[in-house]
């Protein structure tokens, strides 16, 4: 997955490049002079010739068989100093580790862009406001908002959570951190109106100084809110204000919802939900948008169940799938439901409506497998139209197995993007289509169709892979992947298989395929992980993203190398697909 860049040393010429390591060279992919990181530690991507020993800073270090190298080595705050030694040859590298703690200030000031909100904010009447800054201990710290004079307590421990990547390492567990002068509080303000920017005052040794917030807070009045409707074909809601928090279910083109809160260009919907202000227009003269439901509409057609609500208005919506069920939540209605048809369906075995809260509905299809294989939503007008795929329909071939079925090949980066680069300098790109064109050639032998999103080295975005999956409606969509690690991972050390899903929908296909191969392949196992990642959201159909190895580990490396493994790889994975299908029937 990660980019890395290389260093290729003949003597003591130092030349950036990507290219393959020629027979006599020592390589450092990675990292690169003057990378910056706040890892505690790093670790170091080359190799060399097997004959002859390398060492960093001295130190000899453990190569594999081929001669590749990924130790890890621990660094100090500031800059780190690097030489790297093969024979005549070496690498000098720096790396800068950079805290992630605020430099106290000495004396009085506050520490840089520590006081928040640090952006314009908008809230109800009766909502808590908190205020946060960072400054030397034994201050008192207050600040002024129109009126109000709110104080800052000083906190005697902070809890700074890990970072998502984490997980990737198994290094997830909370740093708490003790005397770091942080000083919080709240308010809370029942009258609308703009009450400006808050000024913080800081009080120490006797002396006095005040700074003025960068945020503008403002009290939302209940009868004068606006109405924001999603202008983009599905708008991303998240539970918070910032790409740090985690998705919902994506809001279909026109739905409409109350704006009750605003921080920086984020907006906050009146269901809970977060979306950024450039995927909405605000809607002038408008009620706070409400509807009934009064009937639920049902058309089989050849391949999908479609399912229609009619609404007033066009709603917010969350989806939720489970075992044999997928939920549908509507926001801000109220049921008029008496009749709903569902016809003998390949699909559904029965609709359940209950009213969940006021205002909120839940509609649950029973479904007959567990296995579900997609689904499509939008708005036509205010009706929100649903679309759930049929189970797939095989053709019954022994020797073709997969007749019938289309499955989509994602090999993933191309072009500029170069993903992972292995330590004699070749790129993940690179694996990932030559796995793909062979894991093509399998399928297509076993009848099925496969459509690639691209056949060569070339520049395809995210957005256009996920567009591809949607209007292809595969059966599967596999994203081919080779892995990496972040700064702080073992690279020497960790290696194996790993998949990635994100809807319920493609659970079933990521264990399979990774115990799968796993098995068949005697590998080791990196493990299966929830992701939120682009190649695994498309819920058009079950797509998963698989890393067939690390590009990043001196041994596998040599594995995802080898031509002959390669092919195996791909006939084992073929063979995966034929058994998955068969027993998801």
């Amino acid at each position: 997955m990660k980019q890395l860049l290389g260093l290729v040393v003949l003597g003591s010429i130092v030349i950036p490049s990507l290219a393959l390591a020629n027979e006599k060279s020592l390589v450092v992919v990675y990292p690169r002079n003057n990378h910056k990181t706040t890892a505690e530690k790093i670790f170091f991507l080359g190799t060399a010739p097997p004959q002859g020993k390398v060492s960093i800073n001295g130190k000899v270090i453990v190569r594999s068989q081929s001669g590749h190298f990924a130790p890890s080595l621990p660094l100090q705050l500031g800059e780190n100093l690097f030489t790297v030694s093969y024979e005549n040859q070496t690498v000098q590298v720096k790396v800068i580790r950079n805290t992630t703690q605020a430099v106290i200030p000495q004396g009085l000031a506050f520490a840089k862009d520590s006081l928040t909100p640090a952006v314009d904010i908008a809230r109800m009447p009766g909502e808590l406001i908190c205020f946060s800054a960072i400054a030397a201990p034994n201050g008192t710290v207050s600040v002024q908002l129109g009126e109000r004079n709110i104080s800052l307590l000083p906190q005697n421990q902070q809890v700074q959570l890990p970072s998502n990547f984490a997980a990737l390492t198994g290094q997830n567990q909370p740093n708490v951190q003790k005397n770091i002068s942080k000083y919080q509080g709240c308010t809370k303000v029942d009258s609308p109106g703009n009450l400006g920017k808050p000024k913080f005052q800081l009080t120490l040794d006797g002396e006095s100084f005040t700074q003025e917030g960068t945020g503008n807070i403002q009290i939302l009045s209940p009868q004068q809110l606006s109405v924001a409707e999603v202008n983009v074909d599905a708008g991303v809601a998240r539970t918070g204000p910032s790409t740090n928090y985690s998705r919902l279910t994506p809001l279909p083109q026109g739905t409409q919802a109350t704006i009750t809160g605003k921080e920086g260009e984020w907006l906050r919907l009146d269901y809970g939900a977060w979306i950024k202000s450039k995927e909405t227009q605000i809607i002038s003269n408008i009620i706070p948008p409400r509807s009934i439901i009064r009937s639920v509409g049902y058309k089989q057609l050849p391949q999908a169940t479609e399912m229609t609500f009619p609404l007033e208005v066009p709603v917010p919506v969350s989806v939720q799938q489970g075992n044999k069920t997928f939920t549908l939540t509507l926001y801000n209605t109220t049921a008029q439901t008496d009749t709903i048809r569902t016809d003998d369906d390949p699909l559904i075995s029965r609709l359940d409506w209950q009213e969940v809260a006021p205002g909120r509905l839940q509609y649950t299809f029973n479904l007959k497998t567990d296995q579900q294989w997609g689904y499509k939503l939008k708005y036509q007008g205010t009706s929100l139209v649903l679309t759930l795929r049929h189970p797939p329909k095989l053709k019954s071939s022994q020797r073709k197995p997969l007749s019938g079925i289309k499955i989509l090949l994602d090999p993933g980066h191309g072009g500029k993007e170069s993903g992972a680069i292995g330590h004699s300098g070749y790129k993940e790109k690179d694996v990932n289509l030559v796995i793909s064109l062979l894991l093509r050639q399998e399928l297509i032998k076993r009848g099925a169709t496969v459509v690639m999103t691209r056949e060569d080295d070339r520049d395809v975005s995210l957005v256009a892979r996920q567009q591809m999956i949607a209007k292809e409606e595969p059966a599967i969509a596999f994203s081919i992947h080779y892995n990496s690690l972040p700064d702080a991972g073992d690279a020497e050390n960790i290696q194996g298989i790993g998949m990635f899903w994100y809807h319920p929908q493609a659970h079933s296909l990521a264990v399979f395929m990774h115990n799968y191969l796993v098995k068949k392949r005697k590998r080791p196992t990196y493990g299966v992980f929830w992701n939120n990642l682009a190649l695994t959201r498309p819920a058009e159909a079950p797509s998963i993203l698989l890393e067939l190895g690390f590009m990043s580990n001196p041994e596998e490396f040599e594995w995802v190398m080898d031509e002959k493994e390669q092919k195996k790889l791909a006939k084992a994975m073929a063979d995966g697909v034929v058994k998955w299908f068969k027993d998801s029937r």
